[in-house]
């Protein structure tokens, strides 16, 4: 089980206080990493930092600004000597259940530039200025594992049917951003993997299926259906994906997409 330690490693994950972020900080330190959790909200990433407990440490960063990532590289390079891991995680997902939603907005029609802008700026943007500088140190010792967390909705299109009430009323359309994005992430991880390979650095993707989180029951039972396992995600279930990704247990692997999905792309 050596191949899967991470001990003496030194790992960023950001978006920390996100849904599964927590979850990706857990797994590492359980695997004896020291974890950096990252998030613009430092008060949930705090309370992270909180309930984890150890070898965890929180810091404030907007990823869309390349004076904050060089602040969080600097500040990971001289409290820990180096960073042998990036989980590039962070990200702006539509949701259902955002109370600012509405049939209209959530329109492909309708839809607004500023939500198009911000959502580049975060799930892409963000994801190249983290790699790309977090990327630069790695470089400095010819290893390292970066993980970006795309999404099945980068390999296939969202399906409008899932945002219908029981009665068959379109409550809400998934926009285009997010799976757009997320598309661009995919790509960006092939493009770095070709770009870093002989440099030692391996550059994966992760692509969740739905994760349970407090969705009505028509919502869930629907997108059950549509899964072969026949339910969502619990938070906890992509740990050990992380780990294999970050872990030498991976160490031929680079360029790929891990898809944990419960088989929702398989049909």
């Amino acid at each position: 089980m050596e191949i899967f330690s991470l001990n003496n490693k030194t790992a960023i994950v950001t978006g920390s206080a996100g849904l599964i972020g927590k979850y990706h900080c857990e797994a590492l330190i359980e695997a004896g990493a020291n974890v950096i959790a990252v998030d613009l909200n430092k008060e949930k990433c705090d309370d992270v930092v909180k309930e984890l407990g150890r070898n965890i440490y929180s810091y404030k960063v907007n990823i869309t600004d390349k004076n904050s990532v060089e602040g969080l590289k600097d500040f990971t390079v001289n409290n820990f000597g180096g960073i042998d891991i990036l989980v590039n995680n962070a990200a702006i997902n539509d949701m259902v259940e955002d109370p600012k939603s509405s049939i209209e907005n959530s329109k492909f029609e309708n839809y607004s530039l500023e939500d198009w802008q911000r959502s580049i700026n975060v799930n892409l943007t963000g994801v190249f200025l983290c790699s790309q500088i977090i990327g630069k140190e790695m470089l400095k010792k010819s290893s390292g594992s970066i993980i970006n967390i795309a999404s099945t909705y980068g390999l296939v299109a969202p399906d409008q049917s899932l945002y219908t009430s029981c009665n068959g009323e379109q409550l809400f359309y998934k926009p285009p951003a997010y799976s757009v994005t997320k598309a661009g992430v995919l790509s960006l991880t092939r493009y770095l993997s070709s770009y870093w390979g002989k440099a030692g650095i391996r550059v994966n993707s992760l692509s969740p299926g739905g994760v349970e989180n407090g969705q009505d029951e028509n919502f869930i039972n629907k997108y059950s259906i549509k899964t072969p396992l026949g339910r969502m995600a619990k938070p906890y279930e992509y740990k050990g994906a992380l780990i294999f990704l970050a872990s030498d247990a991976s160490s031929y692997m680079t360029g790929a997409n891990l898809i944990v999905d419960g088989g929702w792309t398989a049909w």
